[in-house]
């Protein structure tokens, strides 16, 4: 049965003071270059025509029943921990929500649509490459088992733009996301350090009533956030991706992924690589990114304290991170190697998740095997060893910390699927399906060069693929 398309405007319940409408910039082209079928198909809109997609979401009409205008929400932050009370959607704006297949309420936010009240002399625009890059993002994580936002689509727009950090002029573009919730810690931030005590409260509200309904509390709520944005982080750590802008601003309440700036994923395991070059401290590294969640999460808990007393209760909800985090990448990495979960009676004298994560991460460490490349090889654990030593890296498949992990895996079966999927084509490549740096860029080149999006689309649906034999689509 075809989902229905079920329009709200809740986010009209906070008032005015959350956000600003604004009118879209007037683009000179649109030209569809990626749409999403699936998640448009998750919230009722999968038989839009090109047409139709291009007044919605590039002329931004607004959906039958949706919201009026487009909003630019406010927002404060945390900027490389900095403090920073001039935020806001600069380039961005929430343009329609609705309710998905599952009952959620999710957000249609743009990325490169127009100048707002808070673009502080940006030219509120996203280029082609950034897009594009987004794109590929979303759609890597969500095969790797990632709470991600969807890139619904996005157009060029005929513009060249100025940019110090790429060639120029370069191509620009209007992107939309479709994400469970806008709400960013930095959206009670800003309520708070304007000392609005009514506003948070407003905003607390929200939050329990159409995210998190059995919160009866500001404690609640932040348990809540605490244990999805702890399983948010265990899952990037397992998929050896690397966000690069940890700020406030940009952590929602729902644990979900979401804006892709100088994002990477990682070649080879190294706690110290960070993906944005302007990162020199190394804030934001792989290794570090669990210290900076919870950083941001403290910061958020302070928040809750403005209009929640009980300050024991939101330290007590604090501590949730570190056991559900430890539980979770163990899930993860389990997940990644396509082993059983075991209950607890069952690990008696056996390898604990624990001993699988300890053991997966300092083998990792000592032979610098490529990381994608080594959840394929011993995707089935000890079922792929002879598929692994014919792997390009078998070499790598040696030493006193591999013996250690083969001991540990010698008391890990596979799953019934995962036994069954190792007869899939894909387990006969000799390389997996992955998003490294270079990959993007080989990616880029031919439509910077000729306009040629056949790589981009063979990745696209390589990455689907990839997705669909892991059973995450």
């Amino acid at each position: 049965m075809s989902t229905p398309y079920i329009p709200s405007q809740a986010i009209l319940e906070l008032g005015d003071r959350f956000y600003d409408p604004v009118r879209p910039a007037d683009f000179p082209k649109a030209i569809l270059r990626y749409r999403n079928q699936a998640a448009a198909a998750s919230v009722g809109l999968a038989g839009l025509s090109d047409e139709a997609l291009r007044m919605h979401f590039h002329a931004f009409k607004p959906l039958p029943g949706g919201l009026p205008e487009c909003l630019a929400l406010r927002y404060h932050g945390h900027q490389f921990q900095q403090y920073n009370d001039r935020l806001g959607d600069g380039r961005g704006f929430l343009c329609a929500q609705l309710i998905d297949q599952r009952g959620r309420l999710l957000d249609l936010g743009t990325k490169g649509s127009g100048k707002t009240p808070w673009s502080r002399g940006g030219d509120g625009r996203l280029t082609l490459k950034g897009a594009m890059r987004e794109a590929l993002a979303t759609e890597m994580l969500e095969s790797l088992g990632v709470n991600t936002s969807k890139t619904f689509c996005f157009f060029e727009t005929g513009e060249a733009l100025e940019r110090n950090d790429e060639p120029s002029p370069t191509r620009a573009a209007v992107l939309t996301r479709l994400g469970h919730s806008h709400v960013r810690f930095g959206s009670f931030q800003r309520q708070v350090a304007l000392g609005d005590r009514e506003a948070t409260q407003t905003l607390v509200d929200y939050c329990r009533r159409h995210f998190y309904p059995k919160a009866h509390d500001a404690a609640e709520l932040l348990q809540g956030i605490v244990t999805k944005t702890a399983r948010l982080c265990a899952s990037w750590m397992a998929a050896g991706f690397v966000h690069g802008v940890l700020n406030t601003d940009n952590m929602n309440i729902n644990g979900e992924s979401f804006d892709y700036g100088p994002y990477r994923f990682l070649p080879t395991y190294d706690p110290e690589f960070t993906a944005a070059y302007f990162d020199q401290s190394g804030l934001y590294a792989y290794g570090r990114q669990p210290e900076a969640v919870i950083w941001n999460l403290e910061h958020l808990a302070t928040c809750f304290l403005y209009v929640h007393e009980d300050r024991d209760s939101l330290i007590e909800a604090m501590k949730m991170f570190v056991p559900t985090f430890n539980d979770a990448a163990g899930e993860f990495i389990r997940a990644r190697l396509g082993l059983v979960e075991r209950s607890a009676h069952e690990v008696v004298d056996t390898a604990t998740e624990d001993d699988l994560l300890l053991s997966v991460f300092n083998f990792l460490g000592a032979s610098q095997v490529g990381f994608e490349q080594f959840f394929f090889d011993w995707y089935g654990g000890r079922e792929s060893r002879e598929r692994a030593m014919r792997s390009a890296e078998a070499a790598k498949y040696a030493g006193a910390e591999f013996e250690k992990l083969m001991t540990v895996l010698s008391d890990w079966p596979a799953t019934p699927e995962t036994l069954a999927r190792l007869s899939d084509p894909y387990f006969e490549r000799a390389k997996p399906c992955s998003m490294l740096i270079d990959e993007i860029e080989a990616i880029w080149e031919p439509i910077a060069r000729v306009d040629d999006w056949s790589k981009f689309e063979a990745k696209i649906e390589d990455v689907r693929a990839m997705g669909r034999l892991y059973g995450r689509r």
